[in-house]
């Protein structure tokens, strides 16, 4: 089958569910992660064939693709702050939004490290707690990003856990320089739910309420864990309280926090944290000015 064909017969299946320039990146991002192509092969080489044992396997993932389902699920993988993640409908797909709050609190992070290096063998690792960490992508980056770091992913799914926990990165664990994550179960919904000490909390809980459902795509709604994503109208900031106890519990004096919110409650969210005790509470735009995460101080 001529890569030409099967470029414009794809694209135009998936025209139904996306517009063209997306449906026309879904399909080159495919066709070069399945058979190793450029996104100008079928330019330069427009009689190129694709090599006759791939075709029905790119075939099944346009099917994928054309009921919906993300590609990021369909080829098993998704980049975060530079690495790749295995995801599968267990977890979330990690979102670029997120990566700003990720390196925000590896900044604060490898500050802290960085102070107490001058103590030598004696120095206290930089303890974090990632809670809601689905497929672990904040947990790595930081374990990954801090040299010594103490990481505890928490999730209430144990389907996510294993993805968490399976991530592959031995490579940059060889040396021992960096610490791979633990990750445990633990509903942070219950009270008295306990981790420890910690400098650092992340977390981006679910947030986005029921009657947002309707402007939302197929491909989120139909796909994504809905465990992971959505809250009721009634109580939106339910997480948020939870995270806040936990953070004034767990937190030790001067320790640092950052989580992920619902763009459209950025100032009650915020007045949640003040209320709660915290300093320095802020709101954090993302790269499109829209309410993002907010940080405070124990």
């Amino acid at each position: 089958m001529l890569l030409n064909n099967f470029i414009d017969e794809s694209e135009y299946r998936l025209t139904a569910i996306y517009p063209q320039r997306e449906a026309h990146s879904i399909i080159m991002i495919l066709c070069e992660e399945r058979i190793g192509v450029k996104n100008y092969t079928h330019i330069v080489d427009p009689m190129f064939e694709i090599p006759a044992e791939s075709v029905p396997g790119l075939h099944e993932d346009v099917d994928r693709l054309a009921a919906g389902e993300p590609l990021q699920y369909v080829l098993g993988y998704s980049d975060f702050c530079d690495r790749r993640f295995t995801v599968n409908n267990s977890v979330l797909i990690p979102r670029p939004e997120t990566e700003i709050m990720t390196r925000e609190a590896v900044k604060i992070g490898g500050r802290m490290q960085r102070m107490r290096v001058a103590y030598g063998k004696d120095a206290r690792p930089v303890e974090i707690l990632d809670l809601c960490t689905g497929s672990g992508c904040i947990a790595w980056t930081l374990a990954l990003s801090i040299p010594g770091s103490h990481v505890v992913g928490v999730d209430v799914s144990a389907d996510a856990l294993e993805v968490a926990s399976g991530q592959k990165f031995e490579d940059a664990l060889a040396d021992g320089t960096y610490k791979a994550p633990e990750f445990i179960w633990g509903d942070i919904l219950e009270e008295n739910c306990e981790f420890g000490q910690y400098d650092i909390l992340v977390a981006n809980p679910p947030y986005i309420r029921e009657s947002e459902k309707a402007s939302m795509r197929k491909n989120v709604l139909d796909f994504e864990p809905a465990l992971a994503l959505f809250v009721s109208d009634k109580d939106p900031l339910v997480f948020y309280r939870a995270i806040a106890q936990i953070a004034l519990r767990d937190l030790i004096s001067g320790g640092r926090g950052f989580v992920e919110i619902n763009e459209e409650l950025g100032g009650r969210t915020r007045d949640l944290f003040v209320a709660a005790g915290f300093r320095e509470v802020a709101v954090i735009k993302d790269l499109y000015a829209k309410d993002r995460f907010i940080s405070f101080v124990r």
